[in-house]
């Protein structure tokens, strides 16, 4: 899923609802490389309630989505993850 949302250079608002998809950290790594490298990108919503991100995911995600520096709207939903201290440690730097 990443790899193709990297082709979509245009891309100005992204929406997407991962949950119940047991998405774990490795996929979160993939689909935050491609959301990156979305240059345009200024609104992103992401939904991944009920997975499996972990810390690690989530200092994959929080790296990824900070190279986005059009990025204006960021909704994250991570309800139901076991992300620790410092997996939201990650996610606010």
């Amino acid at each position: 899923m990443g790899e193709g949302i990297s082709k979509c250079v245009n891309l100005i608002s992204l929406k997407l609802n991962l949950s119940d998809n047991r998405v774990k950290e490795n996929g979160v790594k993939y689909l935050g490389e491609g959301i990156s490298k979305c240059v345009n990108l200024t609104s992103l919503d992401l939904c991944f309630f009920e997975s499996s991100i972990g810390e690690n995911g989530a200092k994959y995600l929080g790296e990824e989505i900070a190279k986005c520096v059009t990025l204006t709207s960021l909704k994250l939903n991570l309800r139901s993850n076991s992300i620790d201290g410092n997996g939201v440690k990650y996610l606010g730097e």
